[in-house]
């Protein structure tokens, strides 16, 4: 209780008190937005057509002004992917020479010189026309070392 009333008696009053003096006061808030456009919102259930041709025309003024897409620049033609010269070689001795095998390299030699042949070599990295001279270049590459692996066991 408060003052002798509960609290929803003294927020009942508080309301009423609030209308009364907001009747009795010219610029009381209204239920619109100063500065909010509401052009575009009828006030009533059933507009007229007047308003519905009043509010298009309000709309279509906000639209902007209709403009031509604009143009795509020409295409620039790419020049052709030009081909390493290390995919040229893929005779099995030029593969053995790129790959430096010797009989004293060890598994983990063999490992590293594997993965940094692979990565200057991979089909993957190379530009599609190159794909099959890049991917003879691994399977030779692949055999040669597996070939000197096996020797070591």
């Amino acid at each position: 209780m408060l003052f002798g009333q509960s609290l929803f008696q003294s927020v009942l009053q508080r309301l009423e008190d609030e209308a009364a003096e907001a009747a009795d006061d010219d610029t009381s808030p209204s239920h619109r937005i100063s500065g909010l456009g509401s052009g575009f919102v009828w006030e009533s259930a059933a507009p007229s057509p007047a308003d519905v041709e009043r509010t298009r025309d309000l709309y279509l003024d906000l639209m902007p002004e209709e403009t031509a897409p604009p143009e795509e620049p020409a295409a620039v033609a790419e020049p052709p992917p030009i081909m390493p010269d290390h995919l040229a070689r893929t005779a099995p001795m030029q593969v053995a020479e790129d790959l430096a095998l010797s009989p004293a390299d060890t598994l983990q030699i063999l490992t590293e010189k594997r993965r940094s042949f692979a990565r200057a070599n991979h089909p993957d990295g190379v530009a599609d026309p190159f794909r099959d001279k890049a991917t003879r270049r691994m399977q030779i590459a692949n055999l040669l070392i597996d070939e000197a692996i096996a020797r070591l066991g």
